[in-house]
């Protein structure tokens, strides 16, 4: 889920140059940016498990090898 007051903060700082039509508002904006993100990172998930998974052939011996060095580092 996408943190809206987050992300609403984000575009108050980041579209500081752009001009936003008056018609539309920060907060429809916020709304619609993050339906748009949540559909992005969706898609990003997908394609990135169909990596990490090898497209359903999986290296259990590479994926060991990060879980220790991922506990190594943490």
């Amino acid at each position: 889920m996408i943190d809206k007051p987050f992300v609403k903060e984000f575009l108050k700082e980041t579209l500081i140059e752009v001009k936003v039509p008056t018609d539309i508002s920060l907060d429809d904006l916020t709304a619609v940016f993050c339906r748009y993100l949540e559909q992005d990172s969706y898609q990003w998930l997908r394609d990135n498990f169909k990596s990490f998974f090898n497209h359903g052939d999986p290296d259990w011996t590479e994926i060991r090898r990060m879980i220790n060095e991922s506990k190594e580092t943490a």
